[in-house]
Formats: structure tokens, sequence, C-alpha cells
């Protein structure tokens, strides 16, 4: 394939991440010069495996759908109702293939907003490359795992970025948590896969979501405003529930 591989043992993983469709999109980033090394595996989620890669000597992260394993009926609820990916059909590689084109796509809209997040770099198929959050080829900690030196400093910039996404990006997160947040010098937002535009349907109730979810986490370590509280001051509208 034209690529240096580090850390093989670690890509002995199973048949459903590197299947003949990932092992064709890889073999055609390979040759564009997309990657140059392949690393070992930084992060198993529930729809993705990600790998730690270089391109010319620069660190990248590459993002690989899992078209067999995948939760169909989870991925499609954020689908359907996103007038970007209406022409969608409703099998299932077409489904992780839109799947894997709309987060290349939310992360450039937040990017563009002024939103920290991973630079997107290009997509194929079930494969997502980004730049690498991290250090010394150690991805940056998940904020569940990592040390806070000023949390109600970080809470006040995390409520920020779900007022900036809302209004300059005009997205929500959709899935924000302790989980989808790396914290390195300051944090970080990831996982936007599954982030909608706010005419889906169900946008104002994925934000409260959102919003209970970071309320939730940061209400141990420091002051927070109410879940309602919040939802208003990010959406203007004045409700008890989305």
């Amino acid at each position: 394939m034209g690529i240096r591989v580090k850390d093989a043992d670690q890509l002995k993983v199973r048949e459903d991440v590197f299947d003949e469709v990932t092992f064709l999109a890889l073999y055609k980033l390979v040759h564009k010069k997309w990657i140059s090394v392949l690393g070992g595996s930084i992060s198993t989620g529930k729809e993705a495996n990600v790998f730690y890669g270089e391109r010319d000597g620069a660190g990248i992260a590459i993002k690989i759908y899992r078209i067999r394993t995948a939760n169909f009926n989870t991925m499609s609820a954020y689908i359907v109702g996103d007038r970007r990916f209406s022409h969608v059909k409703k099998n299932r590689k077409d489904l992780i293939f839109a799947w894997t084109k709309k987060e290349y796509a939310n992360l450039a809209r937040a990017r563009d907003a002024g939103i920290p997040v991973p630079e997107p770099l290009v997509w194929d198929r079930n494969i997502l490359i980004m730049s690498f959050l991290g250090k010394d080829e150690r991805p940056y900690p998940h904020l569940r795992n990592a040390e806070i030196g000023d949390p109600e400093q970080v809470y006040e910039c995390i409520i920020g970025y779900i007022d900036t996404l809302y209004h300059t990006a005009e997205l929500v997160h959709a899935d924000l948590s302790e989980f989808n947040i790396l914290y390195g010098d300051k944090p970080y937002l990831i996982d936007m896969g599954q982030s909608v535009t706010l005419d889906h349907p169900r946008a104002l109730q994925f934000l409260m979501r959102d919003i209970r979810n970071i309320n939730r986490f940061f209400a141990h370590r420091c002051k927070v405003q109410g879940d309602i509280e919040v939802f208003h001051a990010v959406t203007g509208l004045d409700t008890r529930e989305p």
C-alpha cells in the first residue's frame, strides 16, 4: 500500500473495522498522499475507531466508521430531518458514508465559527482524516479524565462554545458531554457526526440535552447556571422545556 505501519500488533483489530470497503478507501487516501504512517488505535467508540497517523511527519487522526457494526438505527435518527442529507438512501453503507461526510461538514462549520475542534482534512467513504489533538502521539485526555485547574472558567468556556455553535455555526452538537470533549491547553469539541442544523426537528431537544450533560458534569466542581437559564440565554426562547 506504500505506507509505513507503526505498532502492527495494534492493527490486528476486528474484521468489522478493516473490511474491503475500508481498505479501498485507505488505499485511495494513501495514494493521494494523505497518509504516510498508520499507527495504533487511540480511541474506540460506539460507531468508529480512531487511529493515530502521520502525513509528512505531522500527526493526524484517522477515524474509521465501522460499516458492519455501527448502530444503523441510532445514526439514522440524526440523518433523517437534516436537509443536507435528505437524498441519502436508507441502506447501511450509504448512511455511514453520509455520516462521515456529515462529520466533515460539521467540523468545518464549527471551525469556521471559531470553535476549537479537530481540523477536518479529507474524507473518503467511511474514513475521515483530521488534525491530531495531543502531544507526542498521545491524544489529549477526555474532559472526564483531565485535571482541570479552574473548573468555573472551563465551564463558562464550554457554555460559550454551545452559544457560538448555535448562533454562528447554526449547529447543535447533539451529543455533548465529558466524553466528547478533549482537554489540553483548552477544551476541544470532538465527535460531531451527529450534530444537526437548527432546522432539524429535534434540534432544541438535543440542545437541552447538551446543556444538561454539561451542567451535570460541572455541578459538583463549580457553580453552574440552571438548565432552563442557559437554554433561554442561547436560544432567546422563553420556555420551560424545548
